[in-house]
């Protein structure tokens, strides 16, 4: 068989700059795009898949490395690798500053290659449909920039209104495998917490802020090019309709909690993001998001509060942000939560590092800490 590096499927990215020998293959790292075929300004997620070298070893040089968004990300890092979609594992990854080795060992045919565990636009889909066979409402918000569904999940029948978003960022695929295993949690009817939530609480459930740049490939765009984590303040209908559109439901709703779901490309840790550094951060905002964190502390080991940003990581752009604009506009919890691309250093798997499996697992977690918030929100209001 002859030699083949192909990127052209759901999510799929890579440039192939030399394909002549399966221990000589160079590959550069593409920019996000934009649907006319332009590039925008991030670069760092890949997803590949390498055919005809079966039982031959494998070596692959992704020589501008050195030059992505976020160099420091491949520092501790092992790419995923998987010969059925189904089952990903680490492989071994060396970066010398600036070429990043990937050394998979023998290759089955065909190998795929990922930043991050994937997470396909028809798994989406399926999990739509699935959370509506058990008890779910799908309500159509609006459409991306290419005209795909914006949807969210309504859960619930109480009065307290959470709101929980993912993938603004689409190559951080962790987030939809979180609210995956949310989800599965919140709608299991033999579990009491969960019956007990859907009672008090109704839940808006975006598993796909970004559809169009998941689908691209893209790590941090959508399909204009635009951030949509920077885009809150002021969203466009030409260029973030995607945030203008959850963000009237939003205003119509009303918020008493709200969680935007992301992954951290240079930290190994868990942590939440918070709204301590905006000036309207009172002490009833803060005792809440402090004892939401001890709580999920101890729903979860995975989580810890020793290690994330500074809380003055975004001083000139805070209220472009979902999670500050919520915590803002609504005075209530709003965090936005961060998982690792690499490993967890507190817990660390050699063999998968942090996975599609520790996402869900951890989304299952949240629904802890958020009972007892919910708790406390209606003994002291």
């Amino acid at each position: 068989m002859t030699l083949h590096v192909s990127s052209a499927f759901d999510g799929g990215a890579i440039d192939v700059l030399r394909c002549d020998a399966p221990d000589a293959i160079e590959l550069a790292i593409r920019r996000d795009l934009r649907a006319d075929g332009t590039a925008s300004e991030f670069l760092q997620w890949f997803y590949f898949r390498v055919s005809g070298a079966a039982g031959r070893p494998l070596a692959l040089r992704i020589v501008n490395a050195g030059s992505t968004t976020y160099p420091k990300g491949w520092e501790g890092y092992a790419a995923v690798a998987s010969f059925d979609r189904r089952t990903w594992q680490r492989v071994p990854t060396q970066f010398d500053g600036e070429v990043m080795t990937i050394r998979p060992g023998v290759a089955c045919d065909p190998l795929y290659l990922a930043y991050f565990e994937p997470y396909s636009w028809e798994r989406h889909l399926d999990l739509l449909a699935d959370a509506v066979a058990r008890g779910a409402a799908l309500r159509r918000l609006g459409a991306s920039v290419q005209g795909r569904d914006v949807d969210a999940l309504v859960i619930g029948t109480g009065a307290r209104v959470v709101w929980i978003i993912a993938r603004q960022h689409p190559g951080e695929t962790m987030a939809e495998w979180f609210v995956e295993g949310l989800l599965d949690r919140l709608l299991d009817d033999a579990d009491p917490l969960a019956r007990e939530l859907r009672r008090r609480a109704t839940f808006y459930v975006v598993p796909n802020m970004n559809p169009d740049g998941s689908v691209l490939g893209n790590l941090r765009t959508n399909a204009a090019g635009a951030n949509l984590n920077r885009e809150w303040l002021a969203p466009s209908r030409e260029t973030s309709p995607e945030v203008a559109c959850v963000r009237e439901a939003m205003h119509a709703s009303g918020v008493d909690a709200f969680f935007d779901i992301h992954g951290d490309e240079n930290l190994p840790y868990v942590f939440v993001a918070g709204c301590e550094m905006l000036p309207a951060f009172g002490e009833r905002q803060r005792a809440e998001q402090l004892a939401f964190c001890e709580d999920f502390k101890r729903a979860s080991p995975d989580f810890q509060t020793r290690h994330g940003y500074s809380p003055d990581k975004y001083r000139d752009e805070l209220l472009k942000l979902a999670s500050k604009y919520v915590g803002h506009t609504f005075g209530c919890l709003s965090l936005t939560l961060e998982m690792p691309f690499k490993d967890n250093a507190d817990a660390p798997d050699p063999r998968t590092g942090w996975s599609a499996a520790r996402s869900r697992q951890l989304g299952r977690a949240l629904l802890d800490p958020l009972y007892g918030h919910l708790l406390r929100i209606e003994t002291a209001r």
